[in-house]
């Protein structure tokens, strides 16, 4: 049952299979390096920055000022969807991707190069937070772009396993800012660490600004853009319509679904790869190491789960797949901080990967989910909001209230117990978005 049988593949997007999979690898590099340059923010902030950027009072205190930090940049993320949204929807897909990868290659090189509190003071931090904000604004730009340069080249019947290409780039990116990490500290004492050694991955995002040229010189603009174009130029002539004015007045209640039905995603995702990073070091007392060994293979196990999930919401539907996702991160959220609770490396290995399995349930048929409920025109705009809307309400909070719940319950069980809020939010949205898809 998928979601919008008003919205297939547009007739002529035939193309040579190099050329379809030239657009797809360029999706997926550019989904993994942004994603990449993002989630190097989120580790450091569970490792370093509430001790270099956030020094006064206690280590709480500067984790969770770090982790409001990351969560500006989730703050961000739904204007750079809308900005580039509305422009993507009238100017093309392919402007804004390249000019969200520059923005995020420029922003995680300036946090590289950011003095500390101890060298500038409060400056330190305003101009951290500015910075996060550029790369929330970037991110929120980019998922869009890079989703629909691989949706509308899919060929018929397969726009979930394209789709996913881009989903990809998410382990991609945990599973080489992790390495990146381990690297950096296996190759630094703690003191060497804290002084410069986080800072090499911020500065290794600087290729993210090579792939931007390459997009810009070496792939096309999607023939379904190109078709709604021409459409979109026709209507232009007799009113002033925008994409973004036609979302908020048609169709605001389809992007609140589609961020209601994905928050969940979004919070248990931040929460295993950053919340857990910090509970499990600080309060546990588990290595740093061998917890991020730990998130590296897990994420290494999605890059076979998203395309399996894409691959069968091909075949027996989005909504179906999307809502056993949904359902499995509810049964597993108490099964999952039990688990973690013991302090062993193996049950918490056990734990988040059984947690990613139904993450990747989800993730994998999300963007031609997302993508099937607006029509080409306004596609852009109306898939970017719902994502981002997910973010801001899952995954910018979910850290900070993580750390919130264990300081005011002293149980892990708080953290379950959001978790389960989110997952019935989740299945309400895709309920409502079921009977919506029937009734057309």
């Amino acid at each position: 049952m998928d979601m919008a049988p008003s919205a297939p593949s547009l007739p002529g997007t035939a193309l040579p299979p190099v050329n379809r999979r030239r657009v797809a690898t360029a999706a997926a590099l550019a989904s993994a390096v942004e994603w990449y340059d993002y989630f190097v923010f989120g580790i450091a902030a569970a490792l370093v920055l509430g001790d270099l950027y956030f020094p006064a009072g206690s280590s709480t205190a500067g984790v969770l000022a770090s982790f409001a930090t990351f969560a500006v940049g989730f703050l961000a993320r739904p204007l750079g969807g809308i900005v580039a949204g509305h422009l993507g929807d009238k100017r093309g897909r392919k402007p804004m991707l390249v000019l969200a990868l520059t923005l995020m290659g420029l922003a995680t090189t300036g946090i590289g190069l950011l003095p500390t509190y101890d060298t500038i003071g409060v400056a330190a931090p305003i101009l951290l937070v500015a910075l996060r904000v550029l790369q929330g604004i970037a991110v929120g730009a980019q998922w869009g772009g890079a989703m629909l340069l691989a949706t509308e080249y899919a060929p018929e019947g397969k726009r979930g396993v394209y789709g996913s290409v881009v989903q990809l780039g998410v382990p991609i990116g945990v599973v080489t800012a992790n390495t990146v990490f381990l690297l950096a500290g296996a190759s630094t004492t703690d003191t060497e660490f804290a002084a410069w050694g986080w800072r090499v991955p911020f500065l290794i995002g600087l290729v993210v600004l090579g792939l931007a040229w390459y997009i810009h010189t070496r792939v096309e603009e999607t023939p379904e853009f190109r078709q709604a174009e021409q459409q979109l130029a026709q209507q232009e002539k007799g009113d002033q319509s925008s994409p973004l004015r036609t979302i908020l007045r048609h169709h605001l209640g389809t992007v609140l679904l589609a961020g209601g039905s994905f928050a969940v995603n979004t919070a248990t995702f931040y929460i295993l790869i950053t919340g857990v990073l910090d509970y499990t070091t600080r309060e546990l007392d588990m290595r740093k190491s061998a917890v991020l060994t730990v998130s590296l293979c897990v994420s290494l196990t999605q890059l076979i789960l998203i395309p399996a999930a894409a691959a069968l919401s091909d075949r027996l539907g989005r909504i179906r797949i999307y809502a056993i996702g949904a359902a499995g991160i509810a049964l597993w959220a108490v099964p999952l901080f039990l688990l973690i609770d013991t302090g062993s490396l193996l049950w918490l290995a056990v734990g988040t990967f059984v947690a990613s399995c139904f993450l990747s349930i989800m993730y994998g048929p999300q963007a031609a989910l997302f993508a099937e409920l607006f029509t080409p025109e306004m596609r852009y705009t109306g898939a970017s909001l719902g994502y981002q809307i997910a973010a801001v309400l899952g995954g910018g909070l979910a850290p900070f209230m993580m750390v919130l719940l264990l300081e005011a319950t002293g149980t892990s069980m708080a953290v379950s117990g959001y978790i389960i809020v989110l997952s019935v939010i989740a299945l309400v949205s895709i309920k409502v978005l079921a009977d919506r898809s029937r009734s057309h």
